[in-house]
């Protein structure tokens, strides 16, 4: 992970959500890209235990650097949707995903990993695992009605890249409540194939 301007603009965000004792981790392109096959991403993916008390804390905290629509986040919260932040400086964007009542979201916050990051010396942040990001590309995967290439690509890289260390009982455990176990043993049929 070496795309210094997009964690330039990632770094303020995950130090406010750190402060307001929020689980939070890296997710997206950059998780896959740090398991798998790296990519040129334009902006950074976060999912985030955030509750409504924290809204405004999180808002003013980061609110003269960046754009942030405080209703569209006090929205997404209530909803456990998503929101994003345009960095003023870069104008790159932050996706911030709230994480739903479900059994894969509270696993994947407990199973992130500090990581480090290239371009910050020593700097370490919660990186989604290599399984949690398979699972999570495979979601979109499918609810982009299963066309996109880039998340289909992420999915087999980390399964590449991962191989053996990966946690195949974990991903065939949690993929049924996703709806993406279909997709799961096609990913890991493709990869055996290649090999």
């Amino acid at each position: 992970m070496s795309d210094g301007p997009l964690l330039e603009a990632l770094g303020p965000v995950l130090d406010v959500l750190e402060a307001l004792g929020v689980r939070h981790y890296v997710g997206g392109s950059l998780a896959s890209s740090a398991h798998g096959i790296p990519r040129a991403s334009i902006d950074a993916d976060i999912l985030a235990e955030l509750q409504p008390g924290d809204v405004a804390r999180f808002v003013t905290a980061l609110g003269d650097r960046y754009y942030i629509p405080d209703d569209r986040v006090s929205d997404a919260v209530d909803r456990r949707a998503s929101f994003n932040l345009i960095h003023l400086a870069s104008m790159l964007k932050i996706d911030v995903f709230v994480a739903k009542d479900r059994a894969f979201d509270r696993r994947a916050l407990g199973r992130a990993r500090p990581e480090p990051l290239e371009s910050e010396a020593g700097r370490r942040v919660p990186l989604a695992s290599a399984e949690d990001i398979v699972l999570a590309k495979l979601e979109w995967y499918r609810k982009g009605g299963e066309v996109s290439e880039r998340q289909w690509g992420d999915v087999i890289g980390v399964l590449r890249t991962g191989g053996a260390k990966l946690d195949l009982p974990y991903l065939r455990e949690l993929a049924p409540d996703l709806g993406v176990s279909d997709l799961l043993e096609r990913a890991v049929a493709e990869v055996a194939e290649a090999d």
